[in-house]
């Protein structure tokens, strides 16, 4: 079984510590002692460490050693326009444990409204959300989460591949519109529509600024189950360059 995985803050001098939520967590939860061994990211790298102590809200880890980088995968921004906040919870949450560097929240023309400004209040606990799913998922790095954008300030996103979803079945299969060369290095961008769908002049802003609309098939999927779907394909679709070698000391 993988040891489970947390995210502290640094890592200084050979040691850190773990406070708040987390630490109440495996205290309380999973019962730590010391002596116990756990992984640990600082968002930078991963080790493995030994609990040094364990106390009601924190938890000091002294660093055994650094372990091996996790292979590179391709890089993915999520450009995703602002839905129910229950279910936008819900795409952050799969998004992440599919591997997204970015979740950029958008507002697009059938954006429910309120929503873009009632979500200043949201970034944090979206990522508190980030954060438990990457522990969850194993991640090496935790996913950025930006503030909410307008939808012509999206299409200014820059990527090797800029794709669009569309709920439109005329569109190409997502799979057909990726270039035949293409790496773990490569930087996708993900437009993905509010629950209305995107407008026709929203469809035809984005084919001007360089996006390929793209579909998943004939089935109108919610924006969350396209959004899971679209990012699996991707990833399958794009190679994993091989894992590194932690530096020699």
């Amino acid at each position: 079984m993988a040891r489970r995985r947390f995210f502290v803050p640094e890592v200084r001098r050979g040691a850190a510590e773990l406070t708040g939520p987390d630490a109440e967590h495996l205290v309380r939860v999973l019962r730590v002692e010391p002596g116990q061994v756990y992984e640990i990211s600082d968002n930078r790298n991963v080790y493995l460490a030994e609990v040094e102590f364990a106390r009601k809200s924190a938890v000091g880890f002294r660093i055994v050693e650094e372990l091996p980088a996790p292979a590179p995968q391709v890089h993915i921004t999520l450009l995703a326009a602002l839905i129910k906040f229950e279910r936008f919870e819900w795409l952050i949450e799969k998004a992440t444990e599919l591997g997204v560097d970015c979740i950029q929240p958008i507002e697009a023309t059938r954006t429910e409204r309120g929503l873009a400004q009632a979500s200043a209040k949201r970034c944090a606990r979206w990522q508190r959300i980030a954060t438990e799913a990457s522990q969850q998922s194993r991640r090496a790095h935790l996913p950025e989460i930006l503030a909410v954008i307008s939808f012509d300030a999206a299409l200014q996103t820059s990527a090797d591949i800029r794709l669009m979803l569309d709920e439109n079945a005329g569109r190409p299969p997502i799979l057909q519109s990726f270039p035949a060369t293409r790496s773990a290095e490569d930087r996708v961008a993900l437009l993905l529509g509010p629950e209305g769908g995107w407008t026709d002049d929203e469809r035809e802003r984005a084919r001007s600024a360089g996006w390929r609309a793209c579909s998943l098939g004939p089935t109108i999927l919610r924006a969350e189950t396209a959004a899971v779907a679209a990012l699996a394909v991707i990833q399958a679709a794009c190679p994993t360059m091989p894992v590194l070698a932690p530096p020699s000391r």
